[in-house]
């Protein structure tokens, strides 16, 4: 900046012009003390800040000024207004103030107050300065008249549509900006008009064209009457751009890793990538990527490298672009894109110019031509990098599209690459290990489920043929507190001995914390943790390459029934969704959200709730089920539904039925099947009070209790219950809070609940002979088969489960 009225035309600084003494400020504490006084404040009222510093405020009130203060200010976080204030001289002077209650440096809080030296009205110079501000405005603005012609333009809009203010005085937005974007400002302009309400407009870019936010408001007279329009847009390019760029990794994250297969994680990769991304995109892989083949070597691959294709896609139908055929073998020279990204260890993003194509032509004429002949001009190829592997190069190129790959655009790419690279390299090692030991397998899992009152359950597990050998598919129900059920189903990535004792590890964990009685969202997460820390833990050490933490990858679906509500809870990780089949016979997948495959730890896991009529039959499965090369996912898919909605005589029947229909030969991978249909307790055996939290309430509860034992013809279990009911109680009473209920329920045993307001979680403790208490819990783990505790959203619950004699001895 410069002051134009000196002879040499010397630079202004700001402090020049910006004078801190301009305005009065003042700092008031808490108590009303002035701490702060500066420059300005001595002007308007004359006091130096040696007499006012450290001073009540209040002596600088005129008589009866206090009258204008608010009130309460403690409410209060900023006031404005005017005080009578008393100046040095001792005469009264109205004050404007404007007071903000802030926090101070030290953690504490004060009023800073402020107030103009001069109040004064419009002058010419404030004229001049708002002119200026609006045609120099940091944003595009017009005004348009009544009949919607251009009045006046700012210096941005000039530039925006390449045309001065005089040259579009008196045309239409339609004249000026043609096509369908000078339509729909048009066609919005008139709703103003109609309605006198302000709009508001997106515009995405075109091609080579800005992204806006404009805003339309209506302008109005003194008397109200409509004047026009005033226009004013903001370039929203690069958030549009960032918008976008989010978004493609939201789809890629949910896209890429719906299988445990190589091809398909590949091709999800480049159809996730082409067209919205890029104009053609390839995968190749190292020839030892593949079902069967060997570990690749870790770290970066220099010089000339060969590769496979996998996968590929192109926004030209029948992808006339691509030289290299899926499945073929090519070989790329140190001095190419994949070459160099493999050697270097990340994505390289490079212009194609005619030298780049006339030193690739020496190598692959096929490809120089290609590239000549459909114009590419910019492209990005990023490493396959997975655990410290390389697995081989995603590449991807424009040749439609004009605008060319920036920086941005790299980081993307390298993104989903890392995603697609983990949930390629879980599939190689899935499909690696062929061999495994069946004995093993069949050992970790379940030999009989076991009877439940929430359930009656059946499972098959159908092992991979020869070739493939035995995976980690398993399948369990997990009887849980008040007479609650759980099921699971998991798939271990990978095959062998290594995918069977993993699998093990991962059933024994799920048990674990299904003990703990978290819910399934939580339970996946700890799940999740788990592998991550096992990889973590071996990653580094000798021999690691013979363990199975560093290897686990692993989908899981995990379900909670409880009998009493009728609702399942349900979520899963990179699982196929379960089949529910009502009791009309109707069957459908139910929509979970599909969160992450374990060992990812990079997006949160969620579940849902679903209430399932009596006699529901809820059927879970392993992919092994409805993927196979010969037959389509979409197929398998409406075959499963088809089958789970015929009759059956019994559940193994539908097992079987199951297995017959979709998988008639031996299986290319391993089937894990699971079928439950749900029972539902009635009213009548199901008892629920809530409770005051008063000592007085523990014979009330012993009462409650002792009268519904004797409905339910529980007489010999009267004695036991009361005194685990009167335990528990008290306990709720005495260590816990409000609310507290009790539930008993009546089912194959005899459940006793005790829910309290507090998280905190009871423990055995040895009493000593003169204690007066302490024994409570002792008593109820001697009286009760089992007990346990869980905790909810809103508190926690102790149980304890009696058994009840056989009805029919």
């Amino acid at each position: 900046m410069r002051r134009p009225d000196t002879a040499r035309d010397r630079p202004v600084r700001s402090d020049d012009l910006v004078d801190e003494a301009s305005t009065a400020r003042a700092t008031i504490d808490e108590r009303g003390i002035v701490t702060g006084w500066n420059e300005g404040a001595r002007k308007l009222l004359g006091h130096p800040d040696s007499v006012v510093v450290g001073r009540p405020a209040s002596r600088l009130l005129a008589d009866g000024a206090a009258g204008d203060l608010p009130g309460p200010l403690e409410p209060l976080t900023r006031w404005s207004g005017e005080l009578t204030l008393r100046h040095r001289d001792g005469r009264p002077l109205r004050v404007a103030l404007l007071a903000h209650h802030r926090r101070t440096a030290g953690g504490g809080a004060e009023w800073l107050l402020v107030s103009p030296l001069h109040r004064t009205g419009p002058t010419t110079a404030d004229d001049e300065l708002v002119r200026a501000a609006f045609t120099q405005g940091p944003c595009t603005m017009a005004v348009f008249d009544a009949r919607l012609l251009v009045r006046w333009v700012n210096t941005y809009m000039e530039g925006v549509v390449d045309f001065g203010q005089a040259q579009v005085r008196g045309l239409r937005v339609s004249d000026v900006v043609p096509g369908t974007r000078g339509a729909e400002i048009e066609r919005m302009m008139r709703l103003v008009l109609d309605t006198g309400l302000p709009q508001y407009l997106s515009l995405p870019p075109g091609h080579g064209k800005a992204a806006w936010s404009i805003l339309l408001a209506p302008v109005l007279g003194d008397d109200g009457r409509m004047l026009g329009v005033v226009l004013s847009g903001h370039d929203v390019t690069v958030r549009y751009e960032a918008q976008r760029r989010l978004a493609r990794l939201n789809e890629a994250s949910v896209r890429i890793g719906s299988t445990l297969d190589i091809v398909r994680t590949a091709q999800e990769l480049t159809d996730v990538a082409a067209p919205e991304f890029a104009d053609f995109a390839v995968v190749d892989l190292l020839p030892e990527i593949h079902p069967g083949g060997a570990e690749p070597a870790p770290g970066p691959v220099p010089g000339t490298v060969v590769l496979r294709r996998i996968a590929a896609q192109s926004t030209l139908d029948g992808k006339p672009d691509m030289v290299i055929a899926l499945g073929d073998l090519a070989v790329y020279p140190k001095h190419s894109p994949a070459a160099e990204c493999l050697a270097a260890g990340r994505g390289v993003l490079l212009t194609v110019t005619p030298e780049a194509i006339a030193e690739w032509e020496r190598d692959a004429p096929a490809r120089a031509a290609r590239m000549r002949e459909f114009g590419f001009h910019s492209t990005i190829a990023v490493p396959l990098l997975a655990r410290g592997t390389t697995l081989g190069v995603a590449a991807f190129a424009r040749h439609r599209r004009p605008e060319p790959f920036e920086a941005d655009d790299l980081l993307l790419a390298e993104e989903i690459t890392a995603r697609a690279a983990v949930c390629i390299d879980n599939a190689h090692r899935y499909t690696r290990q062929r061999e495994a030991a069946l004995t093993l397998q069949r050992s970790l899992l379940p030999q009989t489920l076991p009877p439940h009152p929430a359930v009656r359950a059946a499972g098959r597990y159908l092992p991979a043929g020869s070739r493939a050998g035995v995976g980690g598919d398993w399948f369990d129900v997990i009887p849980l507190s008040s007479a609650r059920v759980a099921l699971v189903v998991g798939d271990v990535v990978g095959h062998g001995f290594q995918a069977s004792a993993a699998m093990g590890r991962l059933r024994t964990a799920v048990r674990t914390l299904a003990d703990v009685e978290l819910p399934p969202d939580e339970l996946l997460t700890h799940l999740d943790d788990l592998v991550n820390r096992l990889s973590a833990e071996t990653e580094d050490e000798p021999g690691a390459e013979a363990r199975t933490a560093g290897d686990i990858g692993a989908t899981c679906l995990y379900a909670v029934y409880d009998p009493v509500s009728r609702r399942c809870t349900l979520a899963r990780a990179g699982h196929p969704p379960p089949v529910l089949t009502r009791p009309d016979g109707s069957a459908e997948y139910l929509d979970l959200p599909s969160g992450p495959p374990l060992g990812l730890g990079s997006l949160p896991f969620e579940s849902r709730e679903v209430e399932l009529a009596e006699g529901s039959l809820l059927s879970l499965y392993t992919n092994g089920l409805i993927q196979a090369p010969d037959r389509d996912v979409d197929e398998a898919v409406d075959a499963l539904r088809t089958v789970l909605s015929r009759p059956a005589e019994s559940l193994e029947d539908l097992c079987d039925a199951v297995l017959t229909t979709l998988v008639p030969g031996r299986p290319a991978d391993d089937v894990a099947l699971l079928v439950a249909r749900t029972r539902a307790l009635d009213a009548s055996q199901v008892a629920t009070w809530d409770l005051p939290a008063e000592p007085a309430v523990v014979a009330r509860a012993r009462r409650y209790t002792t009268d519904q034992l004797v409905a339910w013809g529980l007489d010999e279990a009267v004695f036991t219950t009361e005194l685990v009911v009167s335990e528990l109680v008290t306990n709720a009473i005495r260590h816990a809070q409000a609310p507290i209920q009790l539930r008993l329920i009546h089912d194959r045993d005899l459940i006793c609940e005790v829910s309290d307001g507090s998280h905190t979680a009871p423990h055995l403790r040895r009493a000593r002979v003169f204690d007066e208490g302490g024994r409570g819990l002792l008593l109820v783990a001697q009286l009760a088969r089992r007990w346990g505790t869980r905790h909810g959203p809103t508190g926690k619950t102790i149980w304890a489960e009696q058994a009840l004699p056989d009805p029919a001895r």
